[in-house]
């Protein structure tokens, strides 16, 4: 079994002499708190500049800076958020701290992304808000969803953590076309810290607002000790910000190799029932989707990936294990003690998404793709899931 390059160590990852030369000039320095530090600004500005953004703000993870970006609407408990199912619990459990009640839209069955049908198919009076997943570094169609929503007044919030550089049917950047754009450091993304979070916007008001939230609502910059409103500590520390700023720079290149050996595999996956990404150039794979349509390609998604046992290629079936609403948090309502809260604020039923299931039962398969494959590592790693789709087709 071939030892394919991971984001869990040294070999899957680009550090080197540029994150070790920040960390020691953040410690030779002796300031290491944001709070009057320079290396978290200067990230700040950095990143906004990157993404042509008027204003960015640094959080300690990818999930703090959902939950800021959610914080900074000013929403009443109550209202109405919608989510996708399949995600990260960090895409939505900033809302639900904040009181807001999660309502699940279901997905493009090639993208897994929220759709303007399925996002208009649950809107209320009482919605107020949606976050849009660009999931596996694919792009929803989020100009779609924006055009549906701003007429409503519903703001809406781009959760670009498995995103970075994926560009829009329009050419537009995801993270750009939304009210605000979030983005992760978490240590399996594309650039990352271990942990962190950036969020971009061009509205001063939710930046202010978003960047008081991560500060326990302390507007220091005032000379005030006050706290203007119920805030959390999502401060980034210099550490962090350093590493990140010099990872920034290679992003441009990680995603490029990533497409490079996506590429490859999109061409091996050429067969009977098997959809991948139809524009490499757009997506930015965070991870490499298949969809697979069973009735023609004879087997479904755990089929494959037991195929793919033993080739070294990281496979999952589905993604996650369940769709979202059907873990415990939302089963069982365990939030506030037994109080259920937010959930008991919605009288919905139980949420049931046909095509979100199908993907994590039956459609989804997800590779795992890395930067730092040699020429060689792509040919075999190619080869090796052409050969999986003939054995899986052959039964």
């Amino acid at each position: 079994m071939h030892d394919y390059p991971s984001y869990a160590d040294h070999r899957g990852r680009r550090i080197g002499v540029e994150e070790e030369a920040a960390v020691l000039r953040v410690l030779r320095s002796g300031h290491l708190s944001r709070v009057d530090g320079v290396e978290t600004p200067a990230l700040e500005r950095e990143f906004a500049e990157l993404m042509g953004a008027a204003h960015a703000v640094a959080a300690a993870t990818g999930s703090g800076v959902i939950h800021a970006a959610v914080a900074a609407l000013d929403l009443e408990p109550g209202d109405e958020i919608v989510v996708p199912p399949i995600t990260d619990a960090g895409s939505v459990i900033g809302a639900m701290a904040q009181g807001l009640v999660p309502v699940f839209a279901d997905l493009d069955p090639m993208t897994g992304c929220l759709t303007p049908a399925s996002v208009e198919a649950v809107l209320t009076e009482r919605t107020r808000a949606v976050i849009v997943v660009h999931l596996f570094g694919g792009a929803a169609d989020v100009e779609g969803i924006v055009e549906l929503c701003r007429p409503r007044g519903i703001r809406v919030v781009e959760d670009c953590a498995q995103a970075y550089l994926t560009r829009t049917a329009s050419g537009a950047l995801v993270g750009t076309v939304g009210d605000i754009g979030c983005f992760s450091l978490q240590q399996s993304k594309h650039i990352t810290t271990g942990d962190g979070g950036l969020l971009i916007t061009d509205d001063a008001a939710l930046a202010r607002r978003a960047a008081l939230f991560t500060d326990k609502g302390w507007p220091r910059d005032t000379g005030e000790r006050t706290h203007l409103f119920l805030g959390l500590n999502y401060r980034m520390n210099e550490l962090t910000a350093a590493v990140a700023r010099a990872q920034l720079p290679k992003l441009e290149g990680i995603v490029a190799d990533r497409r490079r050996a996506a590429q490859a595999w999109s061409e091996a996956a050429h067969a009977p029932g098997i959809h991948v990404a139809p524009d490499v150039g757009r997506h930015s794979y965070w991870l490499f989707p298949i969809i697979i349509d069973e009735r023609v390609a004879g087997f479904d998604n755990r089929r494959l990936v037991e195929t793919l046992a033993g080739s070294g290629l990281g496979a999952s079936a589905g993604y996650l294990q369940r769709v979202l609403y059907d873990n415990p948090l939302f089963t069982e309502r365990r939030t506030f003690g037994d109080s259920g809260w937010p959930l008991t604020l919605s009288e919905r039923v139980h949420p049931h998404c046909p095509v979100a299931e199908h993907m994590v039962g039956t459609s989804l398969v997800t590779l795992a793709i890395n930067e730092n494959f040699t020429d060689a590592e792509i040919d075999s790693s190619a080869a090796a899931l052409r050969s999986a789709l003939g054995v899986a087709a052959d039964g």
